[in-house]
Protein backbone atom coordinates (compact mmCIF):
# COMPACT_ATOMS: atom_id res chain seq x y z
CA UNK A 1 0.00 0.00 0.00
CA UNK A 2 1.45 3.70 -0.96
CA UNK A 3 2.05 5.78 1.75
CA UNK A 4 -0.13 8.62 2.71
CA UNK A 5 0.60 12.12 2.21
CA UNK A 6 0.27 14.37 5.11
CA UNK A 7 -2.53 15.39 6.27
CA UNK A 8 -4.47 12.41 6.39
CA UNK A 9 -7.13 12.98 4.12
CA UNK A 10 -4.62 13.40 0.89
CA UNK A 11 -4.53 10.52 -1.28
CA UNK A 12 -1.44 8.26 -1.59
CA UNK A 13 1.10 10.28 -3.48
CA UNK A 14 2.43 7.59 -5.28
CA UNK A 15 -0.51 4.30 -4.91
CA UNK A 16 -2.24 2.03 -7.40
CA UNK A 17 -5.21 2.81 -9.33
CA UNK A 18 -7.44 2.07 -6.40
CA UNK A 19 -5.83 3.34 -4.00
CA UNK A 20 -5.08 6.90 -6.03
CA UNK A 21 -9.24 6.69 -6.70
CA UNK A 22 -10.78 5.88 -3.56
CA UNK A 23 -8.05 8.08 -1.61
CA UNK A 24 -9.45 10.76 -4.41
CA UNK A 25 -13.12 9.97 -3.30
CA UNK A 26 -11.89 10.24 0.44
CA UNK A 27 -10.70 13.58 0.31
CA UNK A 28 -13.67 15.17 -1.98
CA UNK A 29 -15.39 13.49 0.88
CA UNK A 30 -13.63 15.14 3.94
CA UNK A 31 -13.35 18.55 2.02
CA UNK A 32 -17.39 18.23 1.79
CA UNK A 33 -17.69 17.44 5.21
CA UNK A 34 -15.45 19.71 6.55
CA UNK A 35 -17.75 22.31 4.28
CA UNK A 36 -20.48 21.56 6.11
CA UNK A 37 -19.16 20.67 9.68
CA UNK A 38 -20.67 22.02 13.17
CA UNK A 39 -23.57 24.20 11.75
CA UNK A 40 -26.79 24.26 13.67
CA UNK A 41 -30.42 24.29 11.52
CA UNK A 42 -30.36 27.86 10.84
CA UNK A 43 -26.81 27.16 9.00
CA UNK A 44 -27.97 24.16 7.60
CA UNK A 45 -31.48 25.16 5.98
CA UNK A 46 -29.36 28.63 4.54
CA UNK A 47 -30.08 29.69 1.10
CA UNK A 48 -28.24 32.00 -1.00
CA UNK A 49 -30.61 33.77 -3.28
CA UNK A 50 -30.10 32.33 -7.14
CA UNK A 51 -30.84 28.59 -5.36
CA UNK A 52 -33.03 26.75 -2.91
CA UNK A 53 -30.13 24.31 -2.23
CA UNK A 54 -28.71 23.94 1.38
CA UNK A 55 -25.46 22.31 3.05
CA UNK A 56 -28.35 19.77 5.10
CA UNK A 57 -30.01 19.01 1.38
CA UNK A 58 -26.70 18.12 0.60
CA UNK A 59 -25.80 15.98 3.45
CA UNK A 60 -29.15 14.12 3.07
CA UNK A 61 -28.53 13.69 -0.86
CA UNK A 62 -25.05 12.49 -0.35
CA UNK A 63 -25.67 9.91 1.93
CA UNK A 64 -28.67 8.49 -0.16
CA UNK A 65 -26.34 8.71 -3.26
CA UNK A 66 -23.47 6.94 -1.18
CA UNK A 67 -26.82 4.04 -0.09
CA UNK A 68 -27.89 3.91 -3.61
CA UNK A 69 -24.66 3.31 -5.33
CA UNK A 70 -23.13 0.84 -3.08
CA UNK A 71 -26.73 -1.10 -3.13
CA UNK A 72 -28.88 -0.50 -5.86
CA UNK A 73 -26.00 0.37 -8.37
CA UNK A 74 -22.98 -2.25 -6.91
CA UNK A 75 -25.14 -5.55 -6.30
CA UNK A 76 -28.67 -4.85 -7.31
CA UNK A 77 -29.93 -4.81 -3.65
CA UNK A 78 -32.71 -2.48 -2.57
CA UNK A 79 -31.75 0.61 -0.90
CA UNK A 80 -32.67 -0.60 2.60
CA UNK A 81 -32.60 0.83 5.63
CA UNK A 82 -31.93 4.24 6.97
CA UNK A 83 -34.05 4.58 3.40
CA UNK A 84 -36.72 2.48 3.73
CA UNK A 85 -38.28 3.96 6.65
CA UNK A 86 -38.44 7.33 5.07
CA UNK A 87 -41.63 8.25 3.27
CA UNK A 88 -39.39 8.76 0.14
CA UNK A 89 -41.60 9.73 -3.21
CA UNK A 90 -40.15 7.56 -6.63
CA UNK A 91 -37.92 10.61 -7.37
CA UNK A 92 -35.70 10.22 -4.73
CA UNK A 93 -33.01 12.96 -5.14
CA UNK A 94 -35.16 15.43 -5.52
CA UNK A 95 -37.00 14.25 -2.07
CA UNK A 96 -33.56 14.52 -0.31
CA UNK A 97 -32.48 18.27 -1.29
CA UNK A 98 -36.19 19.26 -0.20
CA UNK A 99 -36.67 16.83 3.41
CA UNK A 100 -33.33 17.90 4.99
CA UNK A 101 -34.94 21.08 6.16
CA UNK A 102 -37.14 19.51 8.86
CA UNK A 103 -34.25 17.41 9.96
CA UNK A 104 -32.23 17.75 13.31
CA UNK A 105 -28.30 18.60 12.25
CA UNK A 106 -27.08 15.47 14.49
CA UNK A 107 -29.56 13.18 12.48
CA UNK A 108 -28.06 14.92 9.14
CA UNK A 109 -24.52 14.32 10.55
CA UNK A 110 -25.22 10.99 11.33
CA UNK A 111 -26.88 9.83 8.51
CA UNK A 112 -23.97 10.97 5.91
CA UNK A 113 -21.21 9.70 8.62
CA UNK A 114 -22.96 6.29 8.38
CA UNK A 115 -23.70 6.22 4.43
CA UNK A 116 -19.81 6.79 4.16
CA UNK A 117 -19.14 4.20 5.99
CA UNK A 118 -21.50 1.47 4.73
CA UNK A 119 -20.05 2.52 1.01
CA UNK A 120 -16.50 1.59 2.20
CA UNK A 121 -17.22 -1.43 4.05
CA UNK A 122 -19.90 -2.64 0.50
CA UNK A 123 -17.26 -1.87 -1.59
CA UNK A 124 -14.20 -3.57 0.64
CA UNK A 125 -16.10 -6.81 -0.20
CA UNK A 126 -16.72 -6.02 -3.60
CA UNK A 127 -13.29 -5.36 -4.84
CA UNK A 128 -11.87 -8.55 -2.90
CA UNK A 129 -14.39 -10.67 -5.05
CA UNK A 130 -13.11 -8.98 -8.25
CA UNK A 131 -11.75 -5.71 -8.06
CA UNK A 132 -12.11 -2.73 -10.26
CA UNK A 133 -13.20 -4.46 -13.69
CA UNK A 134 -15.69 -6.40 -11.92
CA UNK A 135 -19.70 -6.03 -13.43
CA UNK A 136 -21.81 -4.06 -11.41
CA UNK A 137 -25.44 -4.22 -11.37
CA UNK A 138 -26.56 -1.17 -12.67
CA UNK A 139 -27.23 -0.74 -15.98
CA UNK A 140 -27.73 -4.67 -17.08
CA UNK A 141 -23.72 -5.18 -15.59
CA UNK A 142 -22.38 -2.79 -18.30
CA UNK A 143 -20.70 -0.98 -15.85
CA UNK A 144 -17.63 -2.06 -13.67
CA UNK A 145 -16.77 -0.98 -9.97
CA UNK A 146 -13.92 1.35 -11.81
CA UNK A 147 -16.93 3.38 -13.52
CA UNK A 148 -19.01 3.41 -10.16
CA UNK A 149 -15.77 5.50 -8.23
CA UNK A 150 -15.54 7.93 -11.63
CA UNK A 151 -19.10 8.52 -10.82
CA UNK A 152 -18.73 8.77 -7.27
CA UNK A 153 -15.82 11.02 -7.70
CA UNK A 154 -17.66 13.17 -9.79
CA UNK A 155 -20.89 13.33 -7.77
CA UNK A 156 -18.45 14.64 -4.93
CA UNK A 157 -16.77 17.42 -7.55
CA UNK A 158 -20.18 18.97 -8.57
CA UNK A 159 -21.51 18.78 -4.54
CA UNK A 160 -18.39 19.69 -2.84
CA UNK A 161 -18.88 22.91 -5.10
CA UNK A 162 -21.87 23.83 -4.31
CA UNK A 163 -21.04 23.30 -0.50
CA UNK A 164 -17.95 25.46 -0.88
CA UNK A 165 -20.35 28.53 -1.88
CA UNK A 166 -22.96 27.82 0.25
CA UNK A 167 -20.77 27.58 3.09
CA UNK A 168 -18.96 31.31 2.45
CA UNK A 169 -22.40 32.49 2.30
CA UNK A 170 -23.37 31.13 5.47
CA UNK A 171 -20.68 32.29 7.82
CA UNK A 172 -17.68 32.84 5.51
CA UNK A 173 -15.32 29.48 5.80
CA UNK A 174 -13.29 29.02 2.34
CA UNK A 175 -10.52 27.08 1.77
CA UNK A 176 -9.58 24.15 -0.63
CA UNK A 177 -8.95 21.64 2.77
CA UNK A 178 -9.94 21.52 6.09
CA UNK A 179 -7.91 22.93 8.22
CA UNK A 180 -4.66 20.86 9.56
CA UNK A 181 -6.15 20.53 13.46
CA UNK A 182 -9.87 19.04 12.04
CA UNK A 183 -10.52 15.88 13.01
CA UNK A 184 -12.52 13.96 10.28
CA UNK A 185 -15.71 12.14 11.98
CA UNK A 186 -15.07 8.73 10.03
Amino acid sequence: MAEKADPPWEPPLAGTELEAMTGALDRLRMTFRWKVDGLDSAGLTATIPSSSLTLGGLLKHLAMVEDWYSTGHLTGEPIGEPWAGFDMPENGQSWSFDSAKDDDPEELYALYDGAVLRFRERLARRLEDGGLDSPIRAYDGAFNVRRLLFDMLEEYGRHTGHADILREAVDGRTGEDPHRDWVPPF
